[in-house]
């Protein structure tokens, strides 16, 4: 499951009335959607983006001081336990999927194996299973308000994105340090003109929609909690907003990313459950 794509170039539309957030990203040519349906809600989408910028709470800052969001201290102090259940995902590190196994849009960006996945949640929808075999990282976000996807993102050694934009701007990004291997100058992202480097236990809080890559060039896998939650707005645009996330599930790109978790899941817990029921040696 996931949004329309996450993290995936958006395909080429007007610009908003920004100079600093564009459609598409130069050198990247998004995936064909030709359906009506598509074309008409991406339309819809350029649209609001434009209001999204208007009519923005607290600004369109590419990187958020954490401050502006008293909630983001209560799920740092969450780490411990969302660190642990991590690590018990990572026994299977080998059977998780990658991300454009799910979002097939992300093939746009990344087509290795070096970017897996382990969702909660993607745009809304619930992995059950999943958030049985991390209920303490499911306690944890749900402190976060307009909670919209939250996954383990796991870089493996040698990963990089190239830059790229995030598809829509009525959502902010936050990622929580859960395993960040030294040296720090070789593992980093960046946000428009901003290179920021995560902590394990701390929290970075971004707006995808401007142009950012990130890289993880140690020998070690980087793992953050990816969260993505919606931006705030103001009337108009916090009623489009709105609608659009709840329009959003009946889109291909949704549709497409719901189906490949559900044969995923249900391949990786049958393998599960095999391996439990399966008889002891004597």
């Amino acid at each position: 499951m996931t949004e329309f794509p996450m993290d995936a170039s958006a395909p080429t539309s007007p610009k908003p009335s920004s100079p600093d957030q564009n459609f598409g990203t130069t050198g990247i040519a998004p995936m064909d959607r030709p359906s009506a349906l598509t074309r008409f809600f991406m339309g819809i989408v350029a649209w609001a983006e434009g209001l999204n910028l208007k009519y923005a709470k607290l600004g369109n800052p590419p990187v958020y001081d954490n401050a502006t969001f008293p909630w983001v201290a209560d799920v740092e102090k969450e780490w411990p336990a969302i660190r642990s259940e991590l690590e018990r995902v990572l026994v299977r590190q080998s059977e998780l999927p990658t991300f454009q196994d799910i979002s097939t849009d992300v093939k746009t960006i990344s087509t290795d194996s070096g970017w897996k996945t382990f969702f909660l949640v993607g745009f809304g929808v619930k992995s059950e299973q999943n958030i049985r075999a991390c209920p303490e990282t499911w306690r944890a976000v749900q402190k976060i308000p307009g909670l919209k996807t939250a996954m383990f993102s796991i870089f493996e050694p040698g990963k990089h994105l190239p830059a790229h934009r995030g598809p829509y701007n009525g959502v902010l990004r936050l990622h929580l340090g859960l395993i960040v291997p030294e040296p720090a100058d070789k593992l980093a992202i960046r946000v428009k003109d901003q290179i920021c480097h995560w902590q394990e236990g701390k929290a970075l809080v971004f707006d995808d929609a401007y142009e950012h890559e990130a890289w993880n060039h140690t020998d070690k896998t980087r793992v953050v909690l990816f969260v993505d939650f919606v931006k705030p707005l103001k009337f108009p645009a916090r009623f489009v907003n709105w609608m659009l996330m709840n329009l959003a599930i009946f889109t291909p790109f949704i549709r497409e990313g719901l189906d490949n978790h559900k044969e995923w899941e249900k391949k990786f817990y049958a393998e599960a459950e095999a391996l439990r029921n399966r008889p002891k040696a004597d």
